[in-house]
């Protein structure tokens, strides 16, 4: 087993690096190095290279966790040789040669796309009541309505950029989903971690169990950190 690897947390569209607020304090009280990287949500190859560059300041291994978009960013950015693991929480896994829209090509849209608007010319953003009713409804009012007010604007067109290797291929994997998930369905999810090979966690969650279920959280990837050889 290793000593504590650092865990490089990467957060989705419509979110930034303040959604781990609650995860954070709990891995650091395991014995963890933390780092959250703050992604631009402007393209996959942006997204990839931001938490690249959180791998370089960090030494020894590493345990990439990804929460929704934030999936397909570890899904490429793992294949950097200090990464040991990975870890999805309502994430999306593509394969390699997939697009992020290739991956739930043939699913039902989540009950919460249509809440997703235009936010100028290339952006797009999660409404208000998407946030209260879609993706964080398990969450008191103040705090989705925080999340609302925080959220980072997210280029779409990052979902048509391609997956060059998919490193779940390569790399363990750990996958959490949340029963009540409205932004990526479970039914998406738990087919996902099949494919992967993934040890599973579920949670009566919504989209953010990072959130509203962290210890349960943190429990899991200080288990998953400790399977590694």
């Amino acid at each position: 087993m290793l000593s504590r690897p650092t865990i490089i947390l990467v957060h989705g569209a419509f979110a930034n690096a303040g959604c781990w607020a609650k995860l954070v304090p709990l891995l650091r009280a395991k014995g963890f190095p933390v780092a959250a990287s703050n992604c631009p949500l402007s393209s996959l190859a942006n997204d990839v290279e931001t938490v690249r560059q959180t791998i370089k300041m960090q030494e020894g291994p590493i345990v990439l966790v990804g929460h929704s978009w934030g999936g397909a960013i570890i899904t490429e950015a793992g294949n950097e040789s200090q990464v040991r693991g990975l870890v999805y929480i309502a994430a999306g896994a593509p394969d390699s040669g997939q697009t992020f829209n290739d991956w739930w090509q043939g699913y039902p849209a989540a009950p919460g796309a249509p809440e997703i608007k235009p936010y100028g010319k290339d952006r797009f953003v999660l409404t208000l009541k998407g946030f209260r009713h879609y993706f964080a409804q398990d969450l008191g009012t103040d705090e989705a309505e925080f999340l609302y007010c925080t959220q980072g604007p997210y280029a779409a067109a990052a979902n048509n950029e391609r997956i060059t290797n998919a490193a779940w291929r390569d790399k363990p994997s750990w996958f959490i989903m949340g029963e009540q998930d409205h932004m990526l369905t479970i039914d998406l999810e738990r087919d996902s971690a099949k494919r992967m090979g993934a040890k599973t966690l579920v949670l009566q969650s919504s989209h953010v169990p990072m959130m509203s279920h962290p210890g349960e959280v943190a429990d899991f990837i200080e288990k998953a950190a400790n399977e590694l050889k």
